[in-house]
């Protein structure tokens, strides 16, 4: 007795192990948790994929600058200061300052060429266009006032482009989804880990060391009235008028 009752506290110690073919009933019994963390996961993706993306696009003007590379990177840095964009404010009647304006704003040179693209990335389509073709035009209008330099010429306008450079990413509710399969699994293994129930004659035998010979069958409602309804038959075929309850 006292050994059963050491073999009993070792086991008891001893960290609950999980077969390979016990994985499919533990995933089976554990499915609501499962089910709950990839819902929860993929909505929270699809939320965030909907929400704080705001759409973008952009639109750039093409100007000439007819002067030597490095005459033509400082009127490139011109093109964004605010002495230029001060007067596309006002034009246009914008509620930006100067510097909000100059970061929607790129200025590049194409292939070391003297063509100059001005690029500008807005919320609104056509306002990019928009903002793109002013900037130029006045861009072209102020460089012989601040500089010594007065060729430049607009080689083509803004065009309003009607697909967003930014748009929505779908991967982040698939994404979801897979994060919560994976988080539910991992959640539903850990718990069985921590389960101490016996659940199987298996794990009995495994538990004390000794075979099963017997199983007692759970009792339920219908076992009740089944078991009733057969000792009245059985009264009955005696001859005995006693009622069993």
């Amino acid at each position: 007795m006292d050994n059963l009752q050491k073999m009993n506290r070792m086991n008891q110690r001893r960290p609950k192990e999980i077969n390979l073919k016990e994985l499919f009933l533990v995933i089976k019994r554990r499915s609501i948790i499962i089910l709950l963390m990839t819902i929860i996961a993929g909505l929270a993706g699809y939320i965030l994929n909907q929400s704080n993306v705001v759409p973008l696009y952009q639109s750039s003007s093409r100007i000439i600058i007819g002067a030597d590379e490095e005459s033509r990177k400082t009127l490139q840095v011109i093109v964004r200061d605010s002495s230029i964009l001060d007067i596309v404010i006002k034009k246009m009647g914008l509620k930006e300052t100067s510097d909000q304006l100059a970061n929607k704003i790129t200025v590049a040179s194409l292939e070391s060429s003297q063509v100059v693209s001005i690029s500008v990335v807005d919320s609104n389509p056509i306002m990019a266009s928009k903002i793109a073709d002013i900037t130029a035009e006045v861009f072209k209008e102020e460089v012989p006032k601040i500089v010594d330099k007065d060729y430049i010429r607009i080689l083509s306008k803004a065009k309003v482009n009607p697909v967003p450079i930014n748009p929505k990413n779908d991967n982040k509710m698939f994404y979801g989804v897979i994060g919560g399969l994976v988080i539910g699994i991992g959640a539903a293994f850990f718990l069985e880990t921590l389960d101490d129930r016996i659940r199987s004659s298996k794990e009995i035998e495994e538990f004390l060391g000794v075979p099963v010979v017997g199983r007692i069958p759970k009792i339920t409602r219908w076992n009740k009235k089944k078991a009733a309804s057969k000792t009245k038959l059985d009264v009955k075929m005696r001859g005995e008028t006693v009622d069993y309850k």
